[in-house]
């Protein structure tokens, strides 16, 4: 496995308009760090679903302002709130799918804070691979934390006394969409309490089809 700053370094100094994912979780703030380190300015593109949760919104402005981050947010033109209740699939295409997508057509490399032990889903991540949107356009995706565990996230954290997201301290191990989210129903799995169990992903890590 490529040491991590290393990655990041090769993969930044390769990029001309990189940008970092961050939905603000743990794994998330920890790659931001270490970006920062190398592009202090990468724009770091947040998804404003208008479901999190209130502490989700107050910990992602106080990170923002003392790391005086380049924060984007996103967020669909015609949002739904209640759309969750009708669909999570819908509500996920409309409020996180379509919005990220979009942007990313901006950018030529993507950094994402997914682990291989997240999920069974992402148990075969690259580090790096390809990643083509709808519309073709093909953009390298980044995920230097692939190879790390949770508690490898957490010793760095602790260790540049980095503060997370307090809804930790409350159980959530995976923390998404205030509707859709709950502490685990398997201890076992982290992301057994998003969506009731029912699904694992919400779609941005799934290749779009072309023409979408």
């Amino acid at each position: 496995m490529t040491d991590v700053r290393t990655l990041i370094a090769q993969q930044l100094a390769a990029a001309t308009t990189p940008c970092v994912t961050s939905s603000f979780q743990a794994e998330c703030v920890v790659l931001v760090h270490m970006l920062r380190e190398v592009r202090p300015d990468i724009p770091v593109l947040f998804l404003d679903t208008v479901h999190h949760f209130e502490a989700t919104y107050k910990y992602r402005d106080d990170i923002a302002r003392r790391w005086n981050l380049n924060l984007v947010n996103l967020r669909a033109k015609e949002p739904v709130p209640g759309l969750w209740q009708e669909d999570t699939n819908a509500c996920c295409a409309r409020h996180k799918v379509g919005p990220l997508f979009a942007a990313l057509a901006n950018y030529d490399v993507w950094f994402t804070g997914l682990r291989r032990d997240q999920s069974p889903t992402r148990a075969s991540l690259a580090e790096v691979e390809p990643f083509t949107l709808g519309n073709g356009n093909v953009l390298r995706k980044v995920s230097p934390l692939a190879g790390w565990t949770v508690k490898d996230v957490w010793d760095y954290a602790r260790a540049h006394a980095i503060p997370l997201l307090p809804l930790y301290d409350e159980g959530y191990t995976s923390i998404g969409c205030e509707p859709c989210t709950s502490r685990p129903l398997d201890p076992d799995d982290p992301r057994s309490g998003r969506w009731g169990g029912a699904k694992r992903e919400c779609g941005i890590h799934i290749q779009p089809a072309q023409g979408s």
